[in-house]
C-alpha cells in the first residue's frame, strides 16, 4: 500500500506539503543587498521589483559583485506597501539607497526617464531607462569609476530565458532565470561542514524553504505554492559571489572549496562536467505566462507541494 501511495504521489503530486516558505527576498538593484519581505507578487518576469535596476559602467556593461564586491554594501529600501498586490507608486514613492560614507540617495518610482541604448548584461543587450545624473554621480563616487543606474525598459524590451531550459519565459536583470529557490536544510548541511557557518544571503535566493531534507530541491521538477505552479528548470551553478562576505565585501575560498567536495558536477554525477558547483534550483512560474500585470503573491508560511520530481540529481537540467 505504501509503495502504491508513493507511485501515485510521484505522478499526481503529494497532498502533504514537502516544505514551507520560510523567507522571501527581493533584490531591486542587481548585485546590491536584498530586502526580506513577508510576501511578493509574481509578475511576468519574476517577483515584483526583483532585479529591476542595474549599475553599469561607461560602456553600458553591467557591474556585479564578481568585479565590484563593494556593491554588497549598498542597502536598498522600498516602501513596505510596495509588496502589496494592489500597490502602485505615486509622486512621493522612492527607492532609498544607502552605503558606507555616502549620503542617502532617493530614486523616484513614478517618474519618466530618458531611454539609454547599448545596455548589456551577460548575453542580452538593449535599451534601459536612465535614472539620471544624481544617481550616476552617486554610484560613480561610491565605486570610484564612471557609473550609471538604469532600470529595465519593460515598455519596449524583452529578455527571454534560455529556451533550451524554458521556452516562452522572460526575466529582467537576473543572471538568467526569474526565480531562485534554496532550502534551509541544504544550508544547514553545508554549514555543518564549514568552520564558520554562512547565512543565506551568500546565495541570493528569492525563496527560502524549510522543512525538507537537504538538497531535496534538486529533484523538484514541478511544485505549487499558493496555487502558483513553478517548474525547476536548472540547478543553480555558483560563481564567485557566494565567497563574498555580504557584510564587508571581502572574499575567501568558502563555500566553494567545500561545495567542490560534494556538490560539484563530478560529485553529483551530472551529465555535463564543467568543474562547477551547485546550490539551489532555478525556477520559472507557469502562471507568469498569463500575468499581464501581477498574479498572486508568494507569502511567508505558504506550504510547498511537490507535484513532480526528477528521478535523481543526475537527471536534473544543469
Amino acid at each position: 500500500m505504501e509503495k502504491a501511495s508513493s507511485i501515485l504521489a510521484s505522478i499526481f503530486g503529494s497532498r502533504e506539503s514537502a516544505a514551507t516558505v520560510a523567507s522571501i527576498f527581493v533584490y531591486p538593484i542587481k548585485s546590491c543587498r536584498g530586502i526580506s519581505v513577508p510576501q511578493a507578487c509574481v509578475t511576468s518576469t519574476g517577483l515584483r521589483w526583483d532585479r529591476q535596476w542595474l549599475v553599469v559602467n561607461s560602456n553600458g556593461r553591467a557591474y556585479t559583485q564578481r568585479v565590484e564586491p563593494k556593491l554588497a554594501l549598498v542597502e536598498v529600501g522600498l516602501p513596505m506597501d510596495a509588496f502589496r498586490e494592489d500597490w502602485e507608486p505615486n509622486d512621493t514613492s522612492y527607492m532609498v539607497i544607502k552605503a558606507p560614507e555616502m549620503e542617502t540617495l532617493k530614486i523616484p518610482l513614478n517618474r519618466v526617464c530618458d531611454v539609454i541604448n547599448d545596455i548589456s548584461v551577460w548575453e542580452w543587450s538593449g535599451s534601459a531607462l536612465d535614472e539620471g545624473n544624481e544617481a550616476s554621480e552617486w554610484f560613480t563616487k561610491y565605486l570610484e569609476k564612471p557609473s550609471c543606474l538604469v532600470r529595465f525598459n519593460t515598455a519596449s524590451e524583452i529578455r527571454a530565458v534560455d529556451p533550451n531550459y524554458a521556452q516562452g519565459y522572460r526575466t529582467v536583470f537576473s543572471d538568467g532565470f526569474p526565480f531562485l529557490l534554496a532550502s534551509q536544510g541544504s544550508l544547514n548541511a553545508l554549514n555543518e561542514l564549514l568552520e564558520e557557518p554562512l547565512p543565506i544571503n551568500r546565495f541570493r535566493a528569492n525563496i527560502l524553504v524549510d522543512g525538507c531534507n537537504p538538497f531535496s530541491e534538486d529533484l523538484w521538477k514541478e511544485i505549487k505554492i499558493n496555487e502558483l505552479t513553478f517548474y525547476g528548470v536548472k540547478l543553480c551553478s555558483r560563481c564567485k559571489v557566494p565567497t563574498i562576505d555580504q557584510n564587508n565585501g571581502t572574499s575567501g575560498d568558502e563555500p566553494t572549496q567545500t561545495l567542490m567536495k560534494f556538490r560539484s558536477d563530478h560529485a553529483l554525477h551530472l551529465k555535463k562536467k564543467q568543474g562547477k558547483v551547485f546550490f539551489g534550483q532555478n525556477l520559472v512560474c507557469k502562471d507568469s505566462l498569463s500575468a499581464t500585470g501581477r498574479a498572486k503573491a508568494v507569502v511567508v508560511g505558504d506550504p510547498v507541494f511537490v507535484q513532480q520530481k526528477f528521478s535523481s540529481s543526475a537527471d536534473a537540467p544543469i
